[in-house]
């Protein structure tokens, strides 16, 4: 059966010479000439290794030593750990499945002839997925944003005879290091067969006209270090237009058509369609394999046996039957987990369910957890487990009889039986040392250096700690918070304080030697906030003034950590750091560091030490961290380098929050700092996690990316866990998989509460298997996609060259559209590149990731920066990197003041930006106002209060609260988009778009 999708047609219909590009090549990111990893770094011992240029080298053993950089990978000595594996050439071998051994090498033949990927390559070259400098991207010619515009690079064919004209032709400059390749043209408007909007119907194709070259989508790096998204009007590209790929023809410039940005797939049309469809409604989970609602629709979600999407997101939610079927189509089969969500009030919160001292029932075999996948046999006496076959005797106290379809008579009435998602209550066999846990503490260490006091940061932090440790985090049903609080400041020494409720003063003590960190009281150090109120409000007014003389610039960093951890053990009880710190720990202590942000570095091999931590103190302190539920997040407020690299590996290991304020000022940023302390005291969090991923028989989790750590291939080792961080795990055949029986999903995290008792969360989720390719493209789900390319790329920064990187997801892009194209979808004219209708805008979105500033190496960009958002995206859920990826662009000037509608996204292009507009930008960390040069009068009126264009304060990040219905409507707006994103976003100031020469 013939399964038809998105069809665009490229500038030529077969491989002209000097065009084409050599066989790409499949394997892994573990190129042995590029990735002499550190000391006790774990290289992936992937089978193939793809070379800057397309070459290929022989697998390799990964070296001996613990893992330091790769600790989110189920990857210990042995085990293989595989990235973007996929069929490689036929002369080439394959690693196979055994499960938690080498992979054993084997000959393996491709399973599609490489002219059908070279065909497709050279398309996606049309398109200019890959187009990248050698880091120099062009200046953007349009104002600053995360925008991009379609550009032409490629030389035109004679038109096809049964496809449309395209217009007039334009001749481009030539290309230049300066101006990219070429001038950005338009596109030929969109032809669907049946004349409607939208997507196309089942079974049929577009046939748009021929596109000589395009530019898919919006991504960006910031121009300058905080300066958030950055328009992508050209680029350049590699010689060839690929990578690997020969030089183009030489000779005069080619004439090009002029093409219609609206005939390439529009992620924007994509998502009103689904809300259009499927908004507002309830989504039942009782289907395995079903595909949910997009993350940008708003819908009701109604558990009933599978986990919601909230908490689990596939790639594909259909399977492939054999791994043979895998390396052919090269899709990820990964999940994104989320195991803390939020839950709307509008949808049921979890169960908890409590067995009492017997404990939750369990699988004997592989210890699986009581889930509707269990099978009750026997008249209810016996069940069968839906993970590892096993027949498991039901013990005594959770018998009950079976109806006449076999089931229980109480399967409604428990929720491990009938829900996706639930909790239990662990025994002590689940507590560490066989005893209950005491509450969590939450500490606060404030870095009193001379910078800080000046800037009036210290007296800020304390005065709105007054206010914020009324409203620590506590169940629905308590009274008060069980979490205890303490606090230490710092610059070369510690200071500790007791805040005893019994004390008139607080008092404190000085720890000097931060070689040896110790804690000098127990006693009265950490405390209930309700009981120490007047103590702690005391302290918090003293430090300011404490501290006011003082011209000490040099800090500490790894010892502040240190004496946090040990504060925490010597109380036997996990807890939080909260630090706030802004420079670069120079004085002489573990974690000294040294400004190393050479710039020379970039654009060359040794570029990935700078994603690397300066010295091992930190991994090792972050492995303390986790040993003992010590859980780090750090406010940042740099001036000027603080390797971000090494002093946020502590944070993202222990599951905690990197907030970078670069240049604080406290006018412009006090309320976005102040917002992301209170979200973070308030959100819902668990402490020192486990969670453990179980899968049916066939397959299996093999790797895992987020902020974990992890001593085996199976535990993964969370500090603390919350609602914003998710875990995105990999997974491999090892056998066959059953189109009747499924693939079938269990993560279960172990945590204690912030009430300090200990329990389960359970999450459950049955997906379908397939032995037809058609069946797995059909299920597919660009955006978790998207999710787990993003953080695999960026985990593997650490140890290969950007340009390797960037080569294997086109590489694995091509071979993903060709698979397609070849198995699935009709016949067509070789010169149409066809799409899967779910993967429909994958090449826009794949272009938004090549062109994030942590894969696309720019000098202007900071390093900092840099290693900022890769440490982001490692633990975001699906929703975030979606809109971080292609960020939102709001016409304002359209708002109906009467709607509480927001009004239509636009594309994410410099091309939808118009004189005569207001538009709202927003990524999830950044949001900006543009305005054009004839922008409404009484729009700006009402917005800004003055009376034209001219007279806008362009240093402004916070909208003046103007009593009007347009300032009231933007401003709700804003709240809306903000609402449900971890970090407050910034305001910067309103960018103009004058006209030429003014």
């Amino acid at each position: 059966m013939s399964q038809q999708g998105y069809v665009a047609t490229p500038p030529y219909s077969q491989p002209q010479p000097g065009i084409g590009l050599s066989p790409p090549h499949y394997g892994h990111y573990g190129d042995p000439s590029h990735t002499a990893s550190p000391t006790g770094m774990m290289k992936p011992a992937g089978p193939l290794g793809v070379t800057a240029t397309g070459g290929m080298l022989p697998p390799g053993p990964p070296p001996p030593g613990p893992h330091q950089f790769g600790q989110n990978g189920a990857h210990a000595a042995g085990h293989p750990q595989q990235r973007f594996p996929g069929p490689p050439p036929v002369n080439n071998v394959a690693s196979s499945y055994a499960p938690y051994q080498p992979s054993a090498q084997s000959s393996y033949p491709s399973p599609m002839s490489t002219s059908s990927v070279t065909q497709l390559g050279s398309q996606l070259s049309a398109m200019q997925i890959n187009s990248y400098g050698s880091g120099m991207a062009p200046p953007s010619q349009g104002p600053p944003g995360p925008l991009s515009a379609t550009s032409l690079q490629t030389p035109p064919r004679p038109p096809q005879p049964s496809v449309l004209q395209p217009g007039s032709q334009v001749l481009p400059p030539p290309p230049t290091t300066l101006n990219g390749p070429g001038a950005s043209p338009l596109l030929p408007p969109m032809y669907r067969p049946d004349g409607l909007s939208g997507p196309p119907p089942p079974n049929s194709q577009y046939q748009p006209p021929p596109l000589p070259g395009q530019t898919l989508g919006a991504g960006y790096p910031p121009q300058q270090a905080n300066s958030g998204p950055q328009m992508a009007g050209a680029q350049l590209s590699y010689p060839g237009g690929f990578p690997g790929g020969p030089a183009q023809l030489a000779g005069p410039p080619q004439p090009q058509k002029k093409l219609d940005p609206d005939s390439i797939p529009s992620p924007i049309q994509v998502i009103e369609n689904d809300r259009a469809s499927r908004g507002g409604q309830v989504y039942a989970t009782n289907t395995r394999g079903q595909i949910p609602p997009l993350v940008t629709t708003d819908c009701i979600i109604q558990d009933q046996g599978n986990a919601s999407p909230r908490f689990i997101r596939c790639t594909t939610y259909c399977f492939p039957c054999t791994s043979d079927m895998a390396k052919q189509a090269q899709i990820p089969l990964a999940a994104v987990i989320k195991p803390f969500a939020t839950i709307p009030s509008n949808e049921s919160p979890l169960y908890l369910v409590n067995h009492g001292e017997s404990g939750p029932v369990r699988c004997n075999r592989c210890k699986a957890y009581m889930c509707p996948f269990m099978q009750f046999i026997e008249g209810g006496r016996r069940y069968q487990c839906g993970f590892c076959n096993c027949v498991n005797d039901v013990p005594p106290f959770y018998f009950q009889h079976l109806d006449h379809i076999g089931r229980r008579l109480d399967h409604y009435e428990k929720p491990e039986l009938s829900l996706g998602s639930y909790e239990y209550v662990a025994t002590l066999d689940y507590c560490r040392k066989n005893k209950p846990p005491n509450p969590p503490a939450f500490i606060f260490m404030i870095d009193v250096s001379y910078s800080n006091i000046k800037n009036g940061l210290v007296k800020l932090i304390c005065e709105e700690l007054k206010t914020m440790l009324e409203k620590l985090p506590k169940e629905e049903q308590e009274e008060m918070s069980a979490i205890r609080v303490g606090f230490i400041t710092y610059n070369k020494v510690l200071h500790f304080f007791n805040v005893k409720s019994n004390l008139a003063q607080p008092q404190m003590m000085v720890v000097t030697d931060v070689g040896e960190v110790f804690v000098p009281l127990l006693d009265g150090f950490l405390v209930n906030y309700q009981e120490s109120q007047s103590v702690i409000h005391n302290l918090l007014d003293q430090i300011p003034d404490m501290f006011a003389d003082s011209n000490e610039n040099e800090t500490v960093f790894a010892p502040v950590i240190q004496a946090g951890m040990e504060a925490l053990k010597a109380a036997d009880c996990p807890g939080k750091l909260f630090i706030f710190h802004s420079s670069l720990p120079t004085a002489e202590a573990p974690g000294k560091l040294k400004n190393r942000d050479d710039k020379k570095l970039v654009n060359t091999d040794k570029e990935k030490i700078l994603f690397q931590p300066q010295t091992n103190v930190y991994d090792s302190l972050a492995k303390d961290c986790v040993a003992h539920g010590c859980s780090v997040t750090l406010f940042l407020f740099p001036s000027q380098y603080v390797d971000v690299a090494s002093l946020g590996l502590v944070p993202q290991l222990t599951g905690g929050t990197l907030y970078k304020y670069n240049n604080f000022q406290m006018h412009l940023d006090r309320q976005q700092f102040l917002n992301d302390l209170r979200n973070d005291i308030e959100k819902k969090i668990g402490f020192d996690a486990i969670m453990r991923v179980r899968t049916s028989t066939g397959f299996r989790a093999t790797d895992f990316f987020g902020g974990i750590l992890m001593n085996n291939t199976t535990d993964v080792e969370m500090a603390a866990i919350d609602c914003d961080k998710a875990v995105t795990v990999e997974f491999k055949h090892d056998d066959k998989l059953s189109e009747d029986t499924g693939a079938l999903i269990q993560c279960a995290v172990l945590y204690t509460t912030i009430s300090g008792q200990r329990r389960l969360r359970i999450h459950n989720l049955g997906l379908n298997c397939s032995s037809q390719l058609a069946d797995l493209y059909k299920s597919c789900e660009t955006d978790a996609l998207i999710n787990f390319f993003a953080k695999s790329a960026f985990k593997a920064v650490l140890h290969q060259p950007l340009k390797v990187i960037r080569e294997i997801l086109v590489n694995q892009t091509a071979h993903m559209l060709a698979c397609y194209r070849k198995n699935c979808a009709s016949p067509s004219a070789a010169s149409q590149l066809i799409l899967p209708d779910s993967m429909k805008v994958l090449p826009v979105y794949m272009n938004c990731l090549l062109k994030n500033c942590v894969l696309l190496s720019r000098p202007e960009i900071s390093t900092d920066e840099r290693a900022y958002q890769r440490q982001l995206v490692m633990t975001m859920g699906v929703a975030d990197s979606q809109l971080f990826f292609y960020p939102q662009l709001l016409p304002i000037h359209t708002l109906d003041v009467k709607s509480t509608m927001l009004p239509a996204a636009v594309r994410c292009s410099e091309s939808r930006l118009s004189e005569e507009g207001i538009f709202l930008l927003a990524n999830g960390l950044h949001m900006f106002l543009w305005l054009g040069v004839s922008s409404p009068p009484e729009l700006i009126q009402g917005i800004f209060n003055v009376p034209s264009f001219a007279h806008i304060n362009t240093d402004m990040t916070l909208l003046p609260e103007v009593g009007n219905p347009y300032s009231q409507q933007l401003r709700m707006i804003m709240g809306i988009i903000q609402q449900k994103r971890p970090y407050s976003m910034k305001g910067h100031p309103p960018l103009r778009k004058c006209k030429a020469g003014t």
